[in-house]
């Protein structure tokens, strides 16, 4: 068995895509998934599985909840090595004294033409960003909701993508590797 990291976007924000942990875990343990255990109610997710293509993976459990609760919500997997990668590469290890101020977006893919010039330009100066691969570090100080850089980044990037604060990152890490 495997240990996998699923991120769900866009569940359980703004009372739309209602999802609750418990019916998202029986979804999961119903296609196979073992030792399913959920993190805070925005689709955070470590289970147990067989070694698959994690894009496969990660569709066919989009579809399953299309089909139990009526929308289709995209999942980023990932394996255990992958999660334990984007720890070890942040590149701001100063502002884990803070981790609100932290962010990680997993992207869908590597950007093939991300827009950087664009989100340089959209920056504060208290800003910091670093895309690595298909993950960009945010680091805003000043918090991201009324980032401007933050609220352009799946724009400019031109990839569909999900985001988690580093306190989430960090637990989600803890969670696989007690898994």
């Amino acid at each position: 068995m495997k240990t996998y990291i699923a991120l769900f976007r866009g569940i359980n924000v703004g009372g739309n895509n209602k999802l609750p942990m418990k019916e998202l875990a029986a979804v999961l343990e119903g296609i196979g998934l073992r030792s399913v255990e959920t993190y805070i109610q925005s689709g955070n997710v470590v289970f147990q599985g067989k070694p698959v293509n994690p894009a496969l993976l990660s569709k066919r459990i989009g579809a399953v909840i299309g089909k139990s609760h009526g929308f289709e919500p995209w999942v980023r997997l990932l394996d255990m090595p992958t999660l334990e990668q984007v720890i070890r590469g942040n590149p701001y290890p100063e502002a884990e004294a803070v981790p609100g101020t932290l962010y990680v977006n997993f992207l869908a893919s590597v950007p093939p033409q991300p827009n950087l010039d664009g989100l340089e330009k959209l920056r504060a100066a208290s800003e910091r960003f670093q895309l690595a691969g298909d993950v960009l570090y945010l680091h805003a100080p000043d918090g991201i909701g009324r980032s401007r850089l933050a609220a352009a980044l799946e724009r400019l990037l031109g990839v569909p993508m999900t985001s988690r604060n580093w306190n989430t990152v960090r637990k989600l890490g803890e969670m696989a590797r007690a898994a």
